[in-house]
């Protein structure tokens, strides 16, 4: 059933490798197998990489396996969501006593992992591996040890969290202890194995700001909470009360686990919102803004959308196949849709092996077979809005270094601040793409060796352009 419920939650999310984060995360993958790659940038992503196994985890596992790098990280994709949803069938065993009930949340959250996560620009999980569902996934693990007073292994699997994907360990951990708050105290000293990996030191983590950083930081639009919609804040709030009025069904019906958990879910949210609010809306506190506090939302979320589903199935689905229909199956078409508009220029599943229905993957896939690997590229610093584009990450896919874009290679600047002042001087050397001729092209070969660029259909005059479709030139710059 899990598997079949795993089935079900990619089917509707997709599977987009080298989509968006994953620009970083399967570029480092890449080369950890070969080092030779991604001579000229491979700081982009190596610095803040030190602070988690997961790339050098994946590469093990290819080597261990020697499967097919697609392959390998598409089972590690499904492992993940499937280890998600066993932690949630896991917590609704405890939470609700019918098998109705346990399913119907289980159901519910497999059929919302691409929901956004309200202000924080991510979904519950996504489209491709992220170290970050791997961790919700050890998160969730931790969850049930605790329910099950398995205090050392809660600890245990909060530590690998920890190593794979920090951000979200640290709130998960803060989450259990939330959760064991009652325990005896010889059993609170477990705790301080989770505790204890909160003190790693992160040497980028304590760099200080400066006005490139600043620059960088700007592109995060949810680093600022004073520009967050109302429909935002909404989405902060309601989880509150939501929580609130689930731990009192459950008081009245007497389901202890079940109010155990809302209630100190709620707690949870209320003190990571406070906490929130202290680093992210004093400007003296810029510089830990992108340790993004508000993601504590994610694991709210999921956790909401589990009980909601529950209490769905006990209360109104029960044993009806009917009633099962009528709600899953327009929540899963209209999942499916948003998909779909999302990256209408690309294939639902990009599975392994398969042949690029998207053009500019196309072109990256032609790249990688006809390019050196020393080579250096530039596009367009906004290439990941293009409408056709889909927001396909160039050095993933292409297998080759690339001047600094906005759109994520922005994003990273803001965290490990050393990166930021080249990512606004390669930024700045490419401002104002749409105007460049073949002479501005040839001042940044002059300016920092680039020696192909990647050009959205028509391109310009006077460039040598070997590969070409329907929507992108790839061009050397001679």
């Amino acid at each position: 059933m899990l598997v079949l419920a795993t089935v079900f939650a990619i089917a509707i999310q997709g599977y987009h490798p080298g989509l968006e984060d994953d620009a970083f995360y399967l570029a480092a993958i890449k080369r950890n197998l070969n080092p030779a790659l991604f001579p000229h940038d491979a700081e982009f992503f190596r610095l803040q990489f030190q602070a988690t196994i997961f790339d050098k985890l994946v590469a093990y596992s290819v080597r261990l396996t020697h499967l097919p790098l697609g392959v390998t990280v598409f089972v590690w994709q499904f492992v993940t969501i499937l280890v998600i949803l066993w932690g949630c069938l896991a917590i609704a065993r405890r939470c609700f006593s019918s098998a109705h009930a346990q399913w119907a949340g289980v159901v519910m959250v497999a059929a919302l992992l691409t929901i956004p996560v309200s202000g924080t620009g991510i979904s519950l999980v996504d489209q491709y591996l992220h170290p970050r569902a791997v961790a919700t996934a050890a998160v969730l693990a931790a969850i049930v040890a605790i329910l099950k007073k398995q205090r050392m292994l809660a600890g245990v699997t909060l530590v690998f969290a920890f190593a794979v994907h920090a951000i979200m360990a640290s709130l998960g951990a803060s989450f259990c202890i939330f959760l064991a708050w009652n325990n005896p105290p010889k059993e609170k000293k477990d705790q301080g194995l989770a505790l204890a990996a909160l003190l790693l030191p992160l040497g980028w983590v304590f760099e200080p700001a400066s006005d490139a950083w600043r620059q960088a930081a700007a592109t995060r639009k949810f680093y600022f909470l004073v520009d967050w919609h109302w429909y935002e804040w909404v989405g902060v709030f309601a989880p509150l009360l939501i929580l609130w009025f689930f731990a009192r069904i459950a008081r009245r019906d007497g389901s202890a686990v079940l109010e155990r958990v809302a209630t100190r879910l709620l707690w949870f949210g209320i003190f990571q919102m406070m906490v929130a609010l202290v680093i992210m809306l004093p400007p003296a506190f810029e510089r830990l803004r992108p340790f993004e506090p508000m993601r504590y939302l994610q694991l709210v979320y999921l956790l909401m959308f589990l009980m909601a589903g529950g209490l769905i199935g006990k209360y109104i689905l029960g044993n009806h196949v009917y009633r099962w229909l009528l709600l899953f199956v327009p929540l899963s078409l209209g999942m499916f849709y948003a998909q779909r508009q999302m990256y209408s220029a690309t294939a639902h599943l990009e599975s392994p092996g398969m042949k690029p229905g998207n053009d500019w993957v196309a072109a990256f896939d032609w790249v990688q077979k006809n390019t050196r690997t020393d080579s250096l590229f530039a596009l367009d610093p906004h290439y990941m809005e293009i409408p056709g584009e889909d927001y396909h990450g160039f050095r993933a896919l292409a297998e080759r270094s690339a001047l600094a874009d906005v759109t994520k290679d922005g994003g990273m600047a803001a965290r490990v601040p050393r990166l930021a002042p080249r990512w606004l001087r390669e930024v700045e050397a490419t401002r104002g793409w749409h105007n460049f001729h073949a002479a501005d092209f040839r001042s940044l070969k002059n300016s920092f060796g680039v020696d192909w660029v990647v050009l959205a259909q028509p391109g310009v005059a006077d460039l040598s352009c070997p590969y070409k479709n329907r929507s992108v030139l790839v061009c050397r710059v001679e």
